[in-house]
C-alpha cells in the first residue's frame, strides 16, 4: 500500500522562505480593490520605442524567439559593457567578463552558489533586501547581519569590520538600499571596500538601484579598480529601464569568477529570455529621455509620500530616503509589523510589508513604496492616516 505523505524535503528548502514582499501582495489580491504601498515595482508603462524594437524583432527575424547565446545577446553584452564604463569606469570584456541573466536575481544567485561554501559567512547589511539572506541560506552558507546606523541608515565599516571572522567569505553591498532608501556615503564604502581588501573578501555589488539617487550620484564599489579581481556588480533593467515583468539583468564579473557563474548560469536559466534581451537593448541604445523622466516622477512621488507621512505624524515616523523608491516608516502601535501590515490589507485595503521581514532595524516598522503612480500614492494614504487615527483613538 502506497503511502500519501509528502516525500522528505531536502534542508536547502526547508531553510529558506518567500519574502514578505511578495507574500501581502497575494494576500491583498483575495481582498481587491486595495491601494498599494507594498511591492516594489513601478508604474511607468514599457516605453514605446522598447515595445516596438521587440515587436519589429519578432515579426522579421526568426532569432528573435529562440534561444540566444548562453552568456547573452553578444550586442547586449557590449552595450552593457560600454554602460559600465560610461557611469563607473568599469573596463569590461564583453566576451568573458559579462552576462546577461533572468533578471538582477539570477545574477546574485550565480554569484552566491559559485562563491560560498557550506558554512561560508556572508556579511549582509541590516535591514536587508529578504533574498539576499535566502540565497545565502539556499548555499548553505551563514548570513551574518551587519546593522546600519539606526539615526540615518547609513552603512557602519565599524560594524562591518566587527564582523569579520575566519569564516567570512563575502560581503553583499546594496546601494540606492532596499528597504531603507539610503544612499550610502563614499567615505563608508571606501571604508568597507578597505575592509574587503584587507581579509581578502568577494564583494558582491547589487546596483539595482544605481540611478535612482536623487540628491546626489550613487557611489558605487563597481568604481574600485582594487576590487576588480574579487568584485560581482550586478545591474537589473527592472527598476531603471521600468522593465520589471520582462527578467532581464546582467552581471560583471573577472574571467575566473565569470566562468563559474556561467556554469550555474547555464544549468538553472540557459539564457535570459530573447524578447526580454532584445528589450534591453532597446532600452540601454534607444532614447534616454524617457528615463530622465522616470526618475523626475519618481522624485516627484517620494516628496508626495514623505509629506504625507509628516502629516500623519506622530503616528508615522521616518528617516528620509536618498534613492530607490522605498520609505521605512515607523508607527507608534504596540502591534507586530506582519499585524498591522495584514490588518492594513484586510481594514484599510492598503498593502505595506512588515519591516521586520528586513531584519531586526525593521521592527515596529513598514516599508513603503513610491513606485506607484501619484493617484495611488494619495488613495494609500488617506487610508492609512484613517487608519491609524482610529486605532490611536481606540487607546
Amino acid at each position: 500500500m502506497s503511502s500519501s505523505a509528502a516525500p522528505p524535503f531536502a534542508r536547502r528548502a526547508h531553510n529558506i522562505k518567500i519574502s514578505a514582499t511578495k507574500l501581502m501582495p497575494m494576500l491583498a489580491a483575495g481582498v481587491g480593490d486595495c491601494a498599494s504601498l507594498g511591492q516594489g515595482v513601478p508604474s511607468f508603462a514599457t516605453p514605446a520605442h522598447v515595445v516596438e524594437a521587440v515587436c519589429r524583432a519578432l515579426r522579421d527575424s526568426p532569432a528573435a524567439g529562440k534561444y540566444s547565446l548562453q552568456p547573452g545577446m553578444p550586442e547586449l553584452r557590449w552595450a552593457v559593457a560600454d554602460r559600465l564604463a560610461a557611469e563607473k569606469g568599469l573596463a569590461a570584456n564583453p566576451e568573458t567578463e559579462v552576462a546577461i541573466t533572468v533578471g538582477g536575481m539570477e545574477a546574485l544567485l550565480c554569484a552566491v552558489l559559485c562563491l560560498c561554501e557550506r558554512g561560508d559567512e556572508v556579511l549582509v547589511p541590516e535591514p536587508f533586501y529578504p533574498s539576499h539572506v535566502e540565497q545565502v541560506l539556499l548555499a548553505e552558507g551563514v548570513p551574518v547581519l551587519v546593522p546600519l546606523r539606526r539615526d540615518d541608515w547609513s552603512l557602519d565599516p565599524e560594524a562591518v569590520a566587527a564582523a569579520v571572522g575566519p569564516r567570512t567569505k563575502a560581503i553583499i553591498i546594496n546601494s540606492p538600499h532596499n528597504p531603507t532608501g539610503a544612499v550610502f556615503a563614499e567615505k563608508d564604502l571606501l571604508a568597507v571596500a578597505e575592509i574587503a581588501l584587507r581579509h581578502d573578501l568577494c564583494v558582491i555589488c547589487d546596483d539595482t538601484y544605481d540611478a535612482l539617487s536623487y540628491d546626489a550620484p550613487a557611489f558605487s564599489l563597481a568604481s574600485l579598480p582594487e576590487l576588480r579581481p574579487r568584485l560581482v556588480a550586478v545591474g537589473s533593467f527592472s527598476k531603471r529601464y521600468a522593465l520589471t515583468g520582462w527578467r532581464v539583468g546582467f552581471a560583471f564579473a573577472p574571467e575566473p569568477i565569470m566562468a563559474q557563474m556561467l556554469k550555474v548560469h547555464d544549468c538553472t536559466a540557459i539564457c535570459a529570455p530573447t524578447p526580454a534581451q532584445i528589450a534591453a537593448l532597446a532600452s540601454l541604445t534607444g532614447p534616454q529621455g524617457i528615463y530622465d523622466g522616470f526618475l523626475a516622477s519618481l522624485s516627484a512621488r517620494r516628496r508626495l509620500l514623505t509629506r504625507r507621512l509628516d502629516a500623519m505624524a506622530p503616528a508615522m515616523g521616518y528617516n528620509h530616503p536618498g534613492g530607490a523608491f522605498y520609505v521605512m516608516a515607523r508607527y507608534d502601535l504596540p502591534l507586530s509589523p506582519m499585524h498591522v501590515a495584514t490588518r492594513l490589507i484586510r481594514e484599510a485595503q492598503v498593502v505595506t510589508i512588515p519591516g521586520d521581514s528586513f531584519g531586526p532595524g525593521g521592527a515596529a516598522s513598514l516599508r513603503l513604496s513610491y513606485g506607484g503612480d501619484e493617484a495611488d500614492i494619495e488613495t494609500a494614504c488617506d487610508r492609512l492616516g484613517a487608519w491609524l487615527a482610529a486605532q490611536r483613538a481606540k487607546r
